[in-house]
């Protein structure tokens, strides 16, 4: 696994929700994480979007939590050299399920997130190249869309049961977000300053 600042990484973040009375898993951007147990991984989403797959038979399943960084070459174009970056968070997720046992026949996927949130990047479209590359990707590997809330002005927090498939979305008001817009500002930093050239290893 690289070793920049965009590289995706396992969760760390695990608590009990007493909410849900079930054991949980935070992700934040750049983070994944994937699970054979039954218990409920959470995020919150502004412009990041974030791609629910799960195993339908075994209930094996993951979220991950990612954006793709804005790259003069690219804009208006969701599937420019940026993409890798959103390529990689994808990938990492997947092949992290097929190790677990996993069958990819059995793939279905929710994705949620690419509010335009994140004040001075309206222009980029950060959001909407965010939905767009994700629906693309999902698209081109075959995996089913079996649910999505994308796009509009809101940020997003994100309950999901990949044991059983089930999705809680709560829409947050506009002044809750100002911790997901200095994180998702912090994280598009971080994506921005990293070479784009030969530092994403995909896997097969």
């Amino acid at each position: 696994m690289t070793k920049h600042g965009y590289e995706e990484h396992l969760s760390p973040h695990l608590y009990f929700d007493r909410e849900h009375k079930s054991e949980a898993a935070k992700i934040l951007p750049g983070e994944y994480y994937a699970t054979g147990r039954n218990m409920v991984l959470v995020t919150v989403l502004g412009s990041c979007v974030c791609a629910c797959i799960r195993d339908r038979v075994s209930g094996i399943g993951g979220m991950n939590h990612f954006m793709l960084p804005e790259s003069g070459q690219d804009r208006g174009n969701p599937l420019g050299d940026s993409a890798r970056y959103g390529i990689y968070a994808m990938e990492i997720l997947i092949n992290q399920l097929l190790k677990m046992g996993a069958k990819r026949g059995n793939f279905e996927a929710k994705v949620f997130g690419g509010g335009a949130v994140l004040r001075g990047f309206t222009v980029a479209n950060v959001g909407e190249r965010n939905a767009q590359f994700v629906l693309q990707f999902l698209k081109t590997e075959g995996i089913a869309v079996a649910a999505q809330d994308l796009l509009d002005i809101y940020p997003r927090k994100v309950y999901y049961f990949p044991n059983s498939g089930l999705v809680r979305v709560k829409r947050l008001r506009q002044v809750q977000n100002d911790t997901i817009v200095s994180r998702e500002a912090e994280y598009n930093t971080r994506l921005r300053n990293a070479k784009l050239e030969g530092d994403v290893e995909l896997f097969g």
